[in-house]
């Protein structure tokens, strides 16, 4: 798992609000718990307002909002692949998916979401 995709699954995992320990979280990512405590380490001085320490375990101190264009590569090549099967010709709301699908493609254009390609 990549370093990114670890932060964000982390940050997830405590905005539920409770505490949760380095292990824990180890087991739940497939990491060490030293890696745990360096990532936290490194969020901390990032500025999230991440509280805790080794051997008790780690909460977020306020709520975080992340945007809610935040998704990972296989929820947005879900997203586009389900806009593109009901964009389709015979769909009554094709209209509408295509024009959502042009929406996310101009919120995301790191995505590289060919807006013209066809399903397939």
């Amino acid at each position: 798992m990549k370093r990114d995709s670890r932060l964000f699954d982390i940050v997830q995992t405590l905005r539920d609000g409770r505490l949760h320990t380095a292990a824990e979280l180890a087991v739940a990512l497939g990491v060490s718990t030293r890696t745990i405590w360096r990532d936290m380490a490194m969020m901390a001085a990032t500025g999230l307002p991440v509280e805790g320490e080794r051997g008790l375990g780690y909460i977020l101190r306020s709520p975080l909002m992340l945007p809610p264009t935040m998704l990972t590569p296989d929820e947005l090549e879900a997203l586009v692949e389900g806009l593109r099967h009901v964009g389709q010709d015979e769909n009554p709301r094709a209209r509408a998916a295509l024009s959502l699908l042009v929406k996310v493609a101009t919120l995301l254009p790191q995505a590289g979401i060919d807006v013209d390609a066809k399903d397939n």
